[in-house]
C-alpha cells in the first residue's frame, strides 16, 4: 500500500495500531429495522479474538443448521473488538436462546426476527473508534486529521488482499486456470484482483491530475451507486462537485463498455495498459463480472479527535459500507500494526524452528 499515491503526501508522524484488540472498535450501522418476524433470526454479536467466519460457525452449530445457513453483511478484523450483525434462516417457531453463546470473547447483544435475508453489503457504514499509541508528533498529527476531512484516496485496504497479497496472487492463478471449489474463496479472490485495479488506477489518477475533473469523466451521485457521464465540466457541474453532490469515481471492471468517456476514459484506459493490468481485466469480464464504479474519495464522516496524553490520540468517525479505515489511517500516520508484525514474527519463528529440527 506504500507505493499508493498519498493526497496529502507520505506522512512523517509515526504511530503503533492495534496494541491492543480494544484499540480497533468497529460497530456496523444496518440501513433498515428488522421487522421483528420471518424465519430469518438477525443476531447482533460483540465479539473480540475471533473473526467473522469462526462466529458464523459457532452460529450455525449452536442453531444446528447448515453453515450456508448463516449470513452476514460484511468482514470483521480478528483482532478488534467488533459489533457486528448474523442472520440466520430457521424455518419455524424454534427460537434459540442465543445468549447462551455468550462468553469472553463474545456477547449476544440483541435477537430479532427478520422477513429477509442479510446479504453481503446490506451495510449503511461502520462506527470507527481507533486509538494509535506511541505517537511520535501529536501536533503533526492532530494538523493531518485536520486535513483528511476533505477526503482521502478510497483505496481498498491491505485485509482485501489478505497476508503478503496471497488473495491477489491466488486470484490470478485462478484467473489462469486453477481451480477453486470454495464459493467465499473465489468471491475474495476476484475482489482482491478487482480491487487492485481500481487502487492502480486511482493511484495514477491522482500522481498526474490530482483531484480535478476530466472531460468524459464518470461522476456518482452523493449517496447513490447511480452515474451520468460529465461530458464537458461547465459552472453548474463543478459547482455541483465543489457542493460534493457529485464525485468522481474509477472503475471496478468488468464486463460492458467503460462508462468514462473522452478524456477520462482514456485515461483509465491508458493507465490499466501501463501498469500491464489488461489480462487481469479481461479475466474479470471472462469471469463474468459487469463494469461498476466506486468513489475517487473517501471522506469520514463525524471525524473527532481525542487527545489522551502526549503518545496517545483516540480517532472517531463513521465511513460508508465497503470502505477502510486503514485508507484514512495511511493519510494520517506511518502506523505500526502491531498485531500483524506479532503474527509475522511468529510465523518467522515457526518457520526458523522447522528449518532447524
Amino acid at each position: 500500500m506504500n507505493e499508493l499515491t498519498y493526497r496529502f503526501g507520505r506522512p512523517a508522524v509515526k504511530a503503533d495500531l492495534r496494541t491492543e484488540n480494544a484499540d480497533f472498535q468497529v460497530q456496523e450501522i444496518l440501513p433498515f429495522v428488522p421487522c421483528g418476524e420471518g424465519e430469518h433470526h438477525l443476531v447482533h454479536i460483540r465479539k473480540s479474538g475471533l473473526n467473522t467466519v469462526q462466529v458464523a460457525k459457532m452460529l450455525a452449530d449452536f442453531a444446528k443448521v447448515h453453515p450456508k445457513e448463516v449470513t452476514f453483511a460484511g468482514q470483521k478484523d480478528k483482532n478488534a473488538i467488533t459489533e457486528q450483525w448474523f442472520g440466520i434462516r430457521i424455518p419455524g417457531k424454534i427460537t434459540p436462546l442465543w445468549h447462551e453463546l455468550n462468553s469472553d470473547d463474545l456477547t449476544v447483544l440483541s435477537s430479532t426476527r427478520h422477513n429477509k435475508k442479510l446479504r453481503i453489503g446490506a451495510l449503511a457504514g461502520n462506527r470507527f473508534a481507533l486509538t494509535l499509541r506511541q505517537v511520535s508528533d501529536m501536533e503533526a498529527l492532530l494538523s493531518r486529521v485536520a486535513s483528511v476531512a476533505a477526503g482521502v484516496p478510497n483505496y481498498f485496504g491491505e485485509q482485501r488482499f489478505g497476508h503478503d497479497g496471497r488473495n491477489l496472487d491466488n486470484g490470478r492463478k485462478m484467473l489462469a486456470g486453477r481451480k477453486v471449489k470454495d464459493r467465499n474463496k473465489r468471491s475474495m479472490y476476484l475482489s482482491a484482483v478487482r480491487s487492485n485495479i481500481f487502487n492502480q488506477v486511482v493511484s495514477r489518477r491522482l500522481a498526474i491530475h490530482g483531484v480535478l475533473p476530466l472531460a468524459g469523466d464518470c461522476v456518482m451521485l452523493t449517496g447513490s451507486r447511480s452515474f451520468f457521464v460529465a461530458e464537458q465540466w461547465d459552472d453548474t457541474l463543478s459547482q455541483r462537485l465543489a457542493d460534493r453532490d457529485i464525485q468522481l469515481s474509477a472503475p471496478l471492471w468488468g464486463r460492458g463498455q467503460l462508462p468514462a468517456t473522452g478524456d477520462a476514459g482514456d485515461f483509465e484506459l491508458q493507465q490499466i495498459a501501463a501498469a500491464g493490468l489488461q489480462s487481469d481485466c479481461d479475466g474479470l469480464e471472462n469471469a463474468g463480472l459487469e463494469q461498476e464504479r466506486r468513489t475517487l474519495l473517501l471522506r469520514p464522516e463525524g471525524l473527532k479527535s481525542t487527545v489522551i496524553d502526549n503518545r496517545t490520540l483516540l480517532l472517531e468517525f463513521m465511513l460508508p459500507s465497503g470502505c477502510f479505515a486503514t485508507s484514512v489511517l495511511r493519510e494520517l500516520c506511518q502506523y505500526d500494526d502491531v498485531q500483524e508484525r506479532l503474527y509475522r514474527e511468529r510465523l518467522a519463528a515457526e518457520k526458523a524452528q522447522q528449518e532447524i529440527e
